[in-house]
This record gives structure tokens, C-alpha cells and sequence, in this order.
């Protein structure tokens, strides 16, 4: 707390700044204009994609891409929904995900549980695997994916996706989990199986509810990298009632579709769904942090 002084005839008295007053340094103002920099640098494609979508073709034309619009038009935005079905492609995308963030959090949580606290053989092992299949970058499984999907009659079908989705989001998810499951304390453990507690009920009434901020953050990625997958979603669905709201996005590439305002529209409506959900679940996130970071 800052203080201050008060010279009363030849004495000199220390005065206490008021509460909530305090002085700030230079530095500050600097790491804040750094920081609005860079927020207002992140939101301008926002911006841009918003501003773009509501003009209308001439005004596009006349005034560029910079300006914003004379006046309100939403018939980019009405004719990319009608054209692309969007909402048969939103609903999609939204079982999809939230499908393969329930299966990839549970996968997850069941092999870190059984590498972290049941403590299985070659655990190091496992996670060197799971690490490299990570790194593997998705175009060079696409086509044996292909392969697979055709074999098995699952291809252009929205089980291939949650399948293959679901299983590469839980590598991530239980190298993850298991780091934090191996520091978990065991007296807590071995106090439920002093009570009778089988590994089942250690599992679900022990550890999970000491696990759930960091559950519902392991959730939360897998729901948004899900969302925005495009390659995989591109190959194994071809028809258009279970395409996905990223490959969508990809019919404003043709000769019939090179209105600007169109691609725009596009743009804008690919990202506000994944922007309300992270508005949403920021709390989330924001908690799954702390308390791993109390932890």
C-alpha cells in the first residue's frame, strides 16, 4: 500500500493511502497496452468476418472489405444456411462432438485410473506409445482409416468418425489424466479399501469426484478439437445429411460459390458456435486450471 506524507510544522507524518489505491508502476501500463493489442488483433477476424457477412454485394464492391456496412443485409447469411443445409450440419457436428467427448473423457479416465493408481505393468511403456500416436499426423492414417471403414461397412457413417475421433482424443486425454492420477494420494485409497471399497468404487465414488474439474476441461478440448476437424470428416463422410460444419465450410469454394459476402457468412457461422461454447464453459476451464494448479 502506497503512503504518503504530511509535513505539519517541522514534523513529518506518514500518511496511509486510502484502501484500494495503489500506484502503478510504468510497467504495467505497458504489459496492458501490450495485452489490448493483442486482444483487439485476435478479434478483428471476428470483426471482419461479422462485418462482411451482414453487407450486401454491392456494398462490398464499392466500399471493400474494410468498411463496414452502409446498412443490415442478412441475405449472405440466409442463402449459405439454405445452401449448405447448415442446420442439419450444426446438429451434426454437435452429436458428433459431444459423443466423442463423453467416450474419449470415460476411455481416458479408464486407462489413467488403471496406469496411475492400479499401477499395470509397462505403464512407461504405454504412454511412450500413446505419445507417438499423438504426434502421428492425421494424413498419414486417413487412407487406412478409408481402408477400415469400407471393410467393416461403417464408411459414410457418423460412427466411423465418433470411433476414430474418440479413440485419438483419449491418447491425449490419458497420457493427461494419468500424470495426475499417478500423484493422487494414496491414503485415500487405501482408506476406501479399509472400508470395503472394491477398484469399481474407488473408481467412481472416490476418485472421480476429487477428478471432475479436471474431467469437465478434458471434455470441454475434446468437444472444441472435434468440432474444428475437417480432414478426417472430409474423407469418411460424403453424403450431405451427415457431413459436419467444417467441411460445410468448405462449399464456398467453387465456381458457384465465390461471392465474398458468402464466404464470409460462412466463416461466420462456422466460428460462433465454437466461440459460445468456450463463453459458456470458461468457467469451467478457468476452475479446471486453479484447482490443478492447487493440486
Amino acid at each position: 500500500m502506497a503512503d504518503a506524507t504530511l509535513n505539519i510544522g517541522n514534523t513529518t507524518k506518514s500518511v496511509d493511502a486510502p484502501p484500494g489505491v495503489r500506484r502503478r508502476s510504468p510497467g504495467r501500463w505497458v504489459v496492458l497496452a501490450i495485452l489490448t493489442l493483442v486482444l483487439l488483433l485476435v478479434l478483428f477476424p471476428f470483426f471482419l468476418a461479422l462485418s462482411n457477412a451482414v453487407k450486401s454485394g454491392v456494398d462490398y464492391a464499392a466500399n471493400g472489405p474494410l468498411s463496414l456496412p452502409t446498412s443490415i443485409d442478412l441475405t449472405a447469411l440466409k442463402n449459405f444456411w439454405n445452401v449448405a443445409d447448415f442446420g442439419r450440419k450444426l446438429l451434426n457436428s454437435a452429436i458428433i462432438s459431444l459423443v466423442v467427448a463423453v467416450i474419449g473423457v470415460t476411455i481416458s479416465l479408464l486407462n489413467a485410473y488403471a496406469i496411475g493408481i492400479g499401477k499395470v505393468r509397462g505403464s512407461r511403456a504405454i504412454l511412450v506409445i500413446l505419445l507417438i500416436g499423438i504426434m502421428v499426423p492425421q494424413e498419414s492414417i486417413v487412407y487406412p482409416l478409408y481402408y477400415m471403414a469400407k471393410a467393416t461397412g461403417l464408411y459414410d457413417t457418423q460412427l466411423s468418425v465418433i470411433i476414430v475421433f474418440a479413440v485419438i482424443q483419449s491418447a491425449f486425454g490419458t497420457y493427461l489424466l494419468s500424470s495426475v492420477l499417478g500423484s493422487f494420494p494414496k491414503e485415500i485409497v487405501e482408506a476406501a479399501e479399509m472400508d470395503g471399497a472394491n477398484r469399481w468404487q474407488i473408481l467412481w465414488q472416490v476418485v472421480v469426484p476429487v477428478l471432475r474439474p479436471s474431467l469437465m476441461v478434458v471434455g470441454t478440448f475434446f468437444f472444441i478439437w472435434t468440432w474444428n476437424e475437417f480432414l478426417i470428416p472430409l474423407v469418411m463422410l460424403v453424403s450431405n445429411n451427415n457431413q459436419t460444419v467444417s467441411v460445410a465450410m468448405g462449399l464456398t469454394r467453387g465456381q458457384n460459390m465465390s461471392d465474398p459476402t458468402l464466404r464470409a457468412a460462412a466463416s461466420l457461422l462456422g466460428m460462433a458456435p465454437t466461440f459460445i461454447f468456450f463463453l459458456i464453459f470458461q468457467r469451467t476451464l478457468t476452475r479446471g486450471v486453479v484447482v490443478g494448479a492447487v493440486k
